[in-house]
């Protein structure tokens, strides 16, 4: 049925007609909000060089796709510094936040153990990757990048840590890949204490999980309606409106699947980086129009939005503790 405070639940009206059973009580909403007062805004993963990033532009112009933040994963180190100046151009002109994917991790190393143990393969393995994690977020925000995508618990505190000290740009935000995404709300919680400023969380989680993390955190929630085949390839499209309602502040990230593998990009994946980029803002607009039909489409950030609102931190050292003989 139609609810007379708020969006309509798909097809409901057609089954109370039928004496279908009411729907059972749904999760509590969010009383949460961007600083702007939105409850949502866009994101378009995977915009992976110039060339995908002007594909996208054309054609959220063509569909009219609002997007407050669009997202790379080949990560810093795969773009010369005339692309990445490239890029942040692109999105300036537009209002869009770029987020850039932080260096190496463990699934491109000659280490084994990435492979055939998968919840590690995306982290810093060992020194030399935290490092060089850190030299790529030095490299990025010299440029003028201020957001910055994480997959490792120790390489976010590291960067907060610099953040907080004034080695990194007071402005520059993290956030927290879907590769490492946290499930429970305490997990989420933690993300949020190492400095992430927004934190995506696995696509197969629940609405009422949603609510779960949301009551215990402000953070921004990233949250891929359609995933990749890597990451489930699950397509909620009319979950949209409940995401909302239960996760905000909550970014809806437009993703794809049945897409070949991309990461490391080149001029080799060239094609098929573009009009996958293409095809994610036409998922996009198949997700505001289910929303616009469901009487959802309130309540999005303004274009240009970005601010993720005062978070909650872990207290910062000078130093890292030493251990003692």
């Amino acid at each position: 049925m139609d609810s007379p405070d708020g969006p309509r639940a798909p097809g409901e009206d057609a089954l109370h007609a039928l004496g279908f059973p009411a729907r059972p009580e749904p999760p509590p909403a969010s009383a949460v909000r961007f600083p702007d007062g939105g409850a949502w805004r866009t994101e378009l993963p995977s915009c992976e060089g110039p060339a995908v990033l002007e594909a996208v532009l054309d054609e959220s112009a063509r569909l009219d796709v609002p997007l407050h933040r669009i997202s790379q994963g080949s990560g810093v180190w795969m773009l010369t510094d005339d692309e990445i100046a490239l890029m942040l151009a692109g999105c300036a002109e537009r209002g869009i936040e770029l987020s850039l994917f932080l260096g190496p991790r463990g699934t491109w190393e000659p280490g084994a153990g990435a492979r055939t143990y998968s919840a590690s393969g995306p982290r810093a393995r060992g020194r030399d990757q935290l490092a060089q994690c850190v030299e790529d977020a030095e490299r990025a925000t010299a440029l003028g990048v201020r957001s910055l995508l994480v997959a490792d618990e120790g390489v976010l505190w590291t960067l907060h840590c610099l953040r907080a000290s004034g080695r990194l740009p007071a402005d520059t935000r993290f956030k927290v890949s879907a590769l490492v995404g946290p499930v429970n709300p305490v997990s989420f919680s933690i993300w949020e204490r190492l400095g992430a400023d927004s934190v995506n969380v696995p696509s197969d989680l629940t609405v009422a999980q949603l609510a779960e993390i949301r009551a215990l955190s402000a953070a921004p929630m990233d949250f891929y309606v359609e995933a990749p085949d890597d990451l489930g390839g699950y397509v909620r499209i009319y979950d949209a409106a409940e995401l909302i309602r239960c996760g905000a502040p909550i970014y809806l990230k437009f993703g794809l699947r049945n897409v070949p593998g991309l990461y490391p990009v080149g001029r080799h994946l060239l094609t098929a980086a573009v009009e996958t980029g293409r095809e994610r803002v036409r998922r996009g607009r198949l997700v505001l129009d289910t929303l616009a039909r469901l009487g959802a489409d309130e309540g999005m950030s303004p274009p240009g939005s970005s601010d993720p609102g005062t978070l909650q931190r872990f207290p910062t050292l000078p130093h890292p503790p030493r251990r003692t003989p």
